[in-house]
């Protein structure tokens, strides 16, 4: 197994100071994840991923707990979560670039599991994601995709919310 670090590149106009701690755990669970997709869903290199991650000089920046809660959660559930996603998708999963493909595991890991985040904060912090780290409309994607799975998994949420 190679330890190369798997990294992508700095969102566009970064401003590290200027994002949550939750925003910036969000940002270094899209890069595990993303290397975990990389490297072909291999559960046993989350360990190294992690470390990799830990070593950026602004780690201290995150929410280390929400941090590993996605980072070991998503690859946990990736087949329920992919099972959830796929009948809202315009193309194959094979057909999604590493990084929607990451973002809409995460953005579907915590519509599903974490009702304690509202699903409009779940969404639009995917939807951050894919605008700073995704391709140019990608992030019109990975909102048409979860705004159709919350209203499947969090239907009674997403009903009280359209009626405000």
């Amino acid at each position: 197994m190679t330890t190369t670090k798997t990294k992508l590149p700095a969102p566009t106009g970064a401003r590290p100071n200027g994002r949550s701690a939750r925003r910036r755990a969000r940002e270094f669970a899209l890069q595990g994840i993303y290397a975990w997709l990389i490297r072909r869903d291999d559960a046993d290199d989350m360990g190294v991923i992690d470390a990799h991650i830990r070593d950026d000089e602004e780690f201290s920046e995150a929410d280390v707990a929400w941090f590993k809660t996605l980072l070991y959660g998503v690859p946990r559930e990736a087949v329920s979560l992919r099972e959830q996603f796929t009948p809202h998708l315009d193309r194959t999963i094979d057909e999604l670039s590493p990084v929607e493909h990451a973002i809409l595991l995460i953005g579907s890991y915590e519509l599903v599991h974490h009702v304690e985040v509202p699903y409009k904060v779940a969404i639009n912090e995917a939807v951050e994601l894919a605008k700073s780290f995704g391709g140019t409309d990608g992030f019109k994607f990975v909102n048409g995709v979860l705004d159709k799975l919350a209203a499947e998994v969090r239907a009674p949420e997403v009903q009280a919310g359209t009626r405000a």
